[in-house]
């Protein structure tokens, strides 16, 4: 009999264990579809599949989100589109690609913002307790995006087939970027001759010489095999590069406060994590060039060499406030404010 209780007792909790966990979520059931600006295996992709997973199994089967990598649904700048329309509900996109369409989320590729250090962990603390982020919502919220995190994917490298040692090795060079009138303004200050470019279209104009280099994050590197036509990259730990999942207003508002809360929850866990995942895939990728490749030289610039980038990238500040939209200033000054807050509660100089 006793044997046959606890049994009995063990079902009962099994039961009230799944109801609990089916009934966080009251909603109808849906289905969406989230447009990835990487392809399979690469970071956006990846914890796209993660967050789709993690719906899935918190609506207990309810909220279905089908991903799908860089080019299945069209080009970077219009999976970005597509989202502000409501034709596909999530796109994972970066600062650069979304500010044609929200242009203060550009303030993100201002030079040497971010410490060299922790960068996630200022990412977190700017999510949960800063000014910056809400007001970027409002942004988003005008040109009907909702914003739900901001992630760390690696500093950008600058590749090249001449070897760059100083800021004068950097002027006329024919440089690959994202699509961000900031950007380009970030490189003009360089010296460089910046040529927005779509991700598809780089690896062939490297092979045509249609450009000298490009700017992406070591995973894109490898994965879009740019080192077989690049011989040298540079760190100036200038641009950490940071995607932004976005949701559609519209379809986001039209779930249940639990779902919406649900998939904020889940991306600010996930940026730390996602953060060390991203590092040790960046170092493996890394060595797997260096073995494809003995002769791509990796360098980090230093000493004065840096200094002189740094100070250049200080007179694209005001252009900001020029070109970033409508309260382009307040955005401006609660990213500054949040990154010293951020690295005061960190214990960081």
């Amino acid at each position: 009999m006793r044997k046959l209780y606890l049994i009995a007792l063990a079902m009962i909790f099994v039961l009230t264990a799944t109801s609990a966990l089916a009934s966080e979520y009251t909603g109808d059931a849906v289905t969406a579809k989230l447009a990835s600006e990487e392809i399979e295996g690469d970071f956006m992709t990846v914890w796209a599949n993660n967050f789709s997973d993690h719906m899935k199994e918190w609506s207990d089967g309810k909220i279905n989100i089908e991903v799908y990598p860089y080019g299945t649904l069209g080009a970077t700048g219009d999976i970005n589109e597509l989202c502000q329309l409501g034709v596909v509900q999530f796109v994972f996109s970066d600062y650069a690609w979304i500010s044609s369409f929200v242009p203060q989320a550009q303030v993100l590729a201002l030079n040497y913002l971010f410490p060299t250090e922790k960068v996630p962990e200022i990412l977190d603390w700017m999510v949960r307790n800063g000014k910056f982020f809400p007001l970027l919502e409002k942004k988003f919220r005008d040109n009907d995006l909702v914003p739900l995190g901001i992630m760390f994917e690696g500093w950008q490298w600058m590749t090249s087939k001449k070897e760059i040692k100083t800021m004068d090795d950097v002027k006329g060079l024919k440089l690959r970027l994202m699509s961000s009138k900031l950007l380009v303004e970030d490189y003009k200050a360089y010296g460089a001759s910046p040529t927005p470019m779509s991700y598809g279209e780089v690896y062939s104009g490297l092979q045509m010489g249609l450009i000298d280099a490009q700017v992406n994050p070591l995973f894109a590197d490898y994965s879009m095999k740019f080192y077989e036509v690049q011989d040298y990259f540079t760190q100036l730990k200038n641009e950490p590069f940071i995607g932004i999942p976005t949701v559609n207003a519209e379809w986001f508002d039209s779930l249940t406060p639990e779902a919406q809360a649900e998939m904020r929850t889940f991306w600010a866990d996930s940026i730390i994590p996602a953060g060390k995942w991203i590092m040790e895939r960046n170092a493996a990728d890394m060595e797997k060039i260096k073995e494809a490749r003995p002769e791509v030289q990796f360098t980090t610039l230093e000493g004065e060499a840096l200094a002189e980038f740094k100070a250049a990238a200080q007179t694209v500040y005001p252009k900001f406030v020029e070109i970033g939209g409508d309260g382009a200033q307040e955005v401006l000054d609660a990213l500054l404010a949040d990154v010293e807050n951020a690295k005061a509660a960190l214990g960081m100089k």
